[in-house]
C-alpha cells in the first residue's frame, strides 16, 4: 500500500513507437487537498476510486489505496468531483524490468507529458530512456490534483 514513484518530464515522443499498451483516461477529485487525495478514474472500460495519502520528504513515497469499482459508479462519482477533470491517455512502455507509464495531457493540460516509473525501494536504480527529460517528482506542480486546480495552460512559461 505503499506507492514509490518518480516522475518526469518527455523531450520526445520516440516513447510512443515502444508502447505495449495505451488507455484514456479520464480522472477528478472528490478531495484534491494534499494530505489526502480522493480520486475517481475511468481507464479505458473500467472504474477505479484511490485514496493517496501525502508524500513524504523526497515526494516519492506515499499511502495509495486503490479499488475496481463498476463503470456506472465511477461515471456517478465523477458528476461528485471538484471542477478540473484530468483527461490523458496512458502509454505504458517496459524498460529493462521496470515499465514506464507516460501520460500525454489534453484540454486545459494539454502540451504536457509525464513518465513515471514505480519501484520497490527509493534507492532502486532502473534503465533511463532517451526520451526521459528532467526529474519532477518532489514538484507537486506536476501531481494530477495540483493540475486539475492548476491548469498548465495557465502557467507562465
Amino acid at each position: 500500500m505503499i506507492e514509490i514513484e518518480r516522475k518526469f518530464l518527455v523531450v520526445s515522443d520516440a516513447f510512443m513507437k515502444e508502447a505495449f499498451c495505451q488507455n484514456r483516461i479520464v480522472q477528478g477529485y472528490i478531495s484534491s487537498v494534499p494530505e489526502r487525495t480522493v480520486r475517481v478514474r475511468i481507464k479505458g472500460e473500467k472504474g477505479f476510486l484511490t485514496i493517496k495519502g501525502k508524500g513524504n520528504e523526497s515526494g516519492m513515497s506515499r499511502l495509495e489505496w486503490e479499488k475496481e469499482i463498476p463503470l456506472t459508479e465511477a461515471e456517478m462519482l465523477l458528476s461528485l468531483c471538484e471542477k478540473g477533470v484530468i483527461d490523458k491517455i496512458r502509454y505504458e512502455i517496459k524498460k529493462g524490468n521496470h515499465i514506464f507509464e507516460v501520460d500525454v495531457f489534453f484540454g486545459e493540460n494539454e502540451e504536457l507529458i509525464i513518465a513515471e516509473i514505480e519501484l520497490q525501494s527509493e534507492l532502486e536504480s532502473f534503465e533511463k530512456p532517451d526520451w526521459l527529460g528532467i526529474e519532477v517528482t518532489n514538484d507537486e506542480r506536476y501531481y494530477n490534483a495540483y493540475l486539475s486546480q492548476n491548469p498548465y495552460k495557465n502557467w507562465k512559461k
